[in-house]
C-alpha cells in the first residue's frame, strides 16, 4: 500500500484525507505469473494499481494468437479503461507475466470514491492522459519500422522491456517475428563490437 500511497499523493489535487480514503476501497490482489486480472469479452469490473510485478495487455485472434498492445509495471493502473467506466465486455486480457501485487477497486467502489472525494477525477485524467501518450508514442515508434529501427528504439527509450519481457512477448508486441526480433538483436550486438 506504501508504493500507492505515495503515486496518489504525488498526484496534485489530492490532500492527504482523499488519499486514505482511497486507499481504504482498494484491495490486494495477489497473482501469479499467467494469472489473468482481466478477462477478454467478461465485464471489466477492476481497475488496478500494480504494486510488484508487471502484467501484458492483449486480445486474441481467430488463431488464439496473443497480439500484446502494452506492458504495465509497478506504479501503472491496469485495466481496459473504457469497458470500466461503461461496465462493458473487456476486448482485452490482462495477464500476469511476473507474480504481482496488485491493489483493485471494483466499479461500485469506484463510483462511491468519485462521489466522496471529488478530486479523483483528476487521477482517472492523470492515468487516461498516461495511457493516451503512451499509445501515440507506440504508433509513432513501433508502427510501419523495421524490426531493427523499433528494437534500437526499444533499447534506448524503454530498457525495461528488454530486462523484463521474453522474447515471444516482445515479438508480439513489436508485431514482428521471433526470428526478426532476433535477428534485429544480433545486428545490433555485432555493431557495437
Amino acid at each position: 500500500m506504501d508504493k500507492m500511497e505515495k503515486y496518489l499523493l504525488s498526484i496534485s489535487g489530492l490532500l492527504v484525507e482523499d488519499v486514505n480514503l482511497s486507499l481504504q476501497v482498494f484491495e490486494p490482489l495477489y497473482l501469479k505469473k499467467g494469472d489473468l486480472f482481466i478477462q477478454e469479452n467478461k465485464v471489466c469490473q477492476y481497475i488496478g494499481f500494480i504494486a510488484q510485478g508487471a502484467v501484458k495487455a492483449y486480445s486474441t485472434d481467430k488463431d488464439d494468437k496473443e497480439n500484446i498492445t502494452c506492458f504495465k509495471f509497478e506504479n501503472e493502473f491496469a485495466t481496459s479503461f473504457s469497458e470500466f467506466v461503461s461496465q462493458g465486455n473487456s476486448k482485452k486480457n490482462f495477464k500476469a507475466i511476473e507474480d504481482c501485487v496488485i491493489y483493485r477497486i471494483s466499479h461500485l467502489d469506484y463510483l462511491y470514491l468519485l462521489d466522496k472525494v471529488p478530486a479523483c477525477n483528476e487521477v482517472l485524467k492523470f492515468i487516461i492522459e498516461k495511457e493516451y501518450n503512451q499509445k501515440e508514442r507506440y504508433l509513432l515508434n513501433y508502427n510501419n519500422k523495421s524490426a531493427l529501427d523499433k528494437y534500437s528504439y526499444m533499447q534506448v527509450n524503454e530498457p525495461i522491456l528488454i530486462k523484463r519481457i521474453t522474447t515471444q512477448d516482445l515479438a508480439s508486441y513489436l508485431g514482428i517475428t521471433q526470428r526478426s526480433l532476433t535477428r534485429a538483436k544480433g545486428q545490433i550486438h555485432k555493431n557495437t563490437l
